[in-house]
């Protein structure tokens, strides 16, 4: 595969990707980003496991998960062990409804 047609490749899976979330978004209660991946998620728990350094258990339940190499984005359950910044937003719903 050259490197022109891996170039086509990634940008129709990130396209599918990108049509994806925007289908899927209105599912989701929080938005949930870390240092390696963004998730749309129902529930999500944070645990402080350590303060020097800092060390955070994210949990995340009924989650989908922004990758466009995985087959499968609807996970169940999640665990994210991170000493990096996690960001959490609980997602608007009147403003994602189309």
């Amino acid at each position: 595969m050259g490197e022109e047609e891996l170039d086509d490749y990634e940008s129709t899976l990130e396209l599918a990707l990108v049509q994806e979330y925007k289908a899927v978004v209105g599912m989701f209660d929080y938005a949930v980003e870390t240092d390696r991946r963004f998730y749309l998620a129902n529930q999500v728990e944070l645990d402080v496991k350590s303060t020097s350094p800092v060390m955070v258990e994210v949990t995340l339940t009924d989650a989908w998960v922004w990758d466009m190499y995985r087959s499968a984005r609807f996970v169940p359950h999640v665990r994210v062990l991170t000493f990096r910044d996690v960001n959490v937003e609980k997602l608007p719903k009147e403003d994602l409804q189309p």
